[in-house]
């Protein structure tokens, strides 16, 4: 009956869908655990009326083209750029760290001593990974990544990920870089905003295609299984693609234990007022046991007087307890080892893909996602 077998609706899952229907001309499943499309993009509005997004913020922001043009197929776009300040002993200051941010913690004299300093070793427009500031020659340089390191990245680190700084993979503490810059902008990306209506509109008309069967509300082991080498689809062996986007231990029954992620508690907090905290986000670094508040009508734009609805983020392990969600890799030796161990299980499958965070145990933008997927797509379709 089916060409090709989707595992999840996210957005990974939705654009190869939607590629191997329309333009392989095949007919494609998508199985979706969930009751909905769209992963954790996923956006509704609340009882207040407020457009919220249910797994926390998602913004849209890419330079690549092809990814642009393909998403902006099904939506059209909010556009903004997305600005995110600091709580740091109660001052407000940008983040990530900028130009900006180093006259707001500095006086006047040694904010321009400072950044001449930089701008002589990095250049203007660069973004400099804290712990290569922490590592140069200069002494005024130091003491930057110092007040970094201290006011902004330690405890909201160990807060976000349990761990201390010095166990966390280089490619996390890259993505926290000092911005040389007066650009207050959270990315520096040509495209930035979110769909005009929601990223779960675009989610809708992305599936719907004469050629894509939704099934949600459904696990994939429920009609899946793998055996000896084969895949079977309700029983019988199935001779079409597998593209498989869930975690990959829970493929395989964490035969070799769990993998390890961070997840998060949401608290949704609604108040009678136009503006709680006048910004889109707000995280606190040095205070509170939340990581940031989001206030979502500072994202879509949406006016609604009198009322408006924030999220509180709350890190967490992930043990894989009903109703938990495994958010983000926890990458190191030990466990990219285990994820081989699991992903070594699927070499022997035929026409079998793995593809997103979850099945390839990595972080992935939005736009990386649909850039992963598309290419996927090309591979299979030729």
């Amino acid at each position: 009956m089916y060409d090709s077998i989707v595992i999840g609706a996210g957005i990974g899952g939705s654009v190869i869908a939607r590629e191997l229907a329309e333009r392989g001309k095949e007919k494609v499943l998508v199985i979706e655990k969930k009751d909905h499309i769209g992963g954790n993009c996923y956006d509704e509005n609340d009882e207040y009326g407020i457009l919220i997004h249910k797994y926390g913020p998602h913004i849209f922001h890419t330079n690549n083209e092809r990814v642009f043009e393909y998403l902006s197929r099904y939506t059209e776009w909010y556009e903004f750029g997305h600005k995110v300040v600091a709580d740091v002993k109660g001052q407000l200051i940008p983040v990530p760290f900028n130009l900006n941010t180093l006259h707001m913690v500095y006086d006047q004299e040694t904010a321009d001593r400072l950044e001449k300093k930089l701008v002589e070793a990095y250049g203007m427009e660069s973004r400099v990974p804290i712990l290569e500031l922490m590592n140069h020659e200069d002494k005024d340089i130091q003491s930057i990544a110092d007040y970094v390191y201290k006011n902004i990245f330690l405890e909201y680190t160990m807060k976000q990920w349990g761990q201390k700084p010095e166990e966390i993979d280089p490619s996390v503490t890259g993505r926290v870089p000092v911005l040389i810059s007066y650009d207050d902008r959270y990315f520096q990306d040509r495209y930035q905003g979110v769909p005009k209506e929601g990223f779960t509109p675009m989610f809708d008309k992305m599936l719907d295609h004469p050629g894509i069967d939704l099934v949600l509300k459904k696990d994939a082991g429920e009609l899946i299984e793998i055996r000896d080498g084969h895949i079977f689809y309700l029983g019988e062996e199935f001779k079409g693609k597998v593209i498989y986007t869930g975690p990959i231990d829970e493929l395989f029954g964490c035969r070799f234990g769990r993998q390890p992620y961070r997840s998060l508690d949401f608290v949704f907090e609604n108040h009678k007022t136009d503006d709680y905290q006048g910004h889109s986000v707000i995280n606190y670094t040095v205070s509170e046991d939340y990581t940031r508040i989001t206030e979502f009508k500072h994202l879509t734009g949406q006016t609604l007087p009198g009322s408006t609805t924030i999220v509180k983020e709350y890190p967490m392990s992930y043990s894989g307890a009903e109703g938990q969600i495994p958010y983000y890799a926890i990458i190191n030796e030990e466990n990219l080892a285990l994820y081989e161990k699991y992903k070594n299980l699927t070499e022997n499958l035929e026409k079998f893909y793995l593809l997103g965070r979850l099945a390839e145990y990595k972080y992935y933008n939005i736009d990386a996602m649909a850039d992963r997927a598309l290419t996927l797509a090309d591979s299979m379709i030729g």
